[in-house]
């Protein structure tokens, strides 16, 4: 078992007074199997008028929240405490084709299988995806595959794409960053009838020997999930970026079809500011298990 305490910082600054802000915020750890929060707090400053915490229809935790005083500066803090322990392995491992969902063996997972509107699968993308998935291979096996292939096929650049991205110029222009890497990985695995979902949240990162920690060198992350039959089912996390299974490095917050679902913040403001700037910050710092940590304050 791990434990962290995250802290997820993002600052916008505007040219001229913002009159009123609208925020939606997912910075809240997720509670399942193997992972537990202890703690978590979102602070927003200035001051918002109104704020109301509730559940989308994911069981994703949302802040929702409204600024009414004139800002230029707008901070919003999310601090969490988790603990996170190692997924063991899987009971037993049926070949992709007995994975695929259904009404019987996985309603609630046939959602995960369809095609965005506009559509990412497309045939250059089934036809990559195929080479992993030949008839009868176990699942994981095809999927490990997979996620070694869109790590060795495609550059990781930072910068080189945005939130609209499509899957198919990531895979045409073959560079991108992990939310496009994740995308890419599920538009493979629903192309071969297959339930994967997008997942957002953070990777504890160690750092290189003989160096200390950097802190606030962490980052926000995304991998991907992939569903596994077999009782109430089970949901395995591949992370194409790093070319390996998730594990208890990973802090999961929120998932959902694709990223558009669950972005940590999203907003509308009223302004005549004509320039804006955002600064993110990341911190995932491990805590020894036998040290009780300070609570996030409230």
């Amino acid at each position: 078992m791990r434990r962290y305490r995250v802290l997820h910082r993002t600052v916008y600054e505007y040219s001229d007074v913002v009159s009123s802000s609208y925020g939606r915020a997912y910075l809240t750890p997720r509670e399942f199997p193997g992972q537990r929060l202890l703690a978590h707090d979102t602070r927003v400053d200035p001051m918002p008028s109104d704020r109301s915490v509730g559940t989308d229809v994911y069981g994703n935790t949302t802040l929702y929240f409204h600024v009414t005083a004139g800002h230029r500066r707008l901070e919003v803090t999310g601090e969490s405490l988790v603990e996170v322990t190692p997924p063991g392995p899987p009971a037993a491992q049926p070949a992709w084709e007995q994975a695929r969902p259904s009404a019987g063996n996985g309603p609630l997972a046939v959602e995960f299988t369809l095609d965005l509107t506009p559509p990412e699968i497309t045939p250059e993308v089934a036809a990559y995806a195929a080479d992993s998935f030949p008839p009868g291979r176990p699942l994981l096996d095809a999927v490990r595959e997979l996620t070694t292939r869109i790590h060795t096929d495609f550059a990781y650049e930072s910068g080189s794409t945005t939130v609209s991205t499509s899957v198919a110029d990531v895979f045409a222009e073959r560079r991108g960053v992990c939310q496009d890497f994740a995308r890419l990985g599920i538009a493979c695995l629903r192309s071969q009838g297959l339930a994967a979902r997008y997942v957002s949240g953070y990777l504890a990162t160690d750092p290189p020997p003989g160096k200390e920690r950097m802190v606030g060198a962490d980052a926000t992350h995304a991998w991907a999930d992939v569903w596994l039959p077999g009782g109430a089912g089970r949901w395995i996390g591949f992370d194409p970026t790093n070319d390996q299974f998730a594990d208890d490095r990973y802090v999961t917050v929120a998932w959902g079809r694709d990223y558009a679902d669950v972005p940590p913040l999203r907003g509308i403001i009223y302004t005549d500011a004509r320039e804006s700037t955002i600064m993110v910050s990341v911190d995932v710092a491990p805590i020894p298990p036998d040290v009780a940590p300070a609570e996030p304050r409230e």
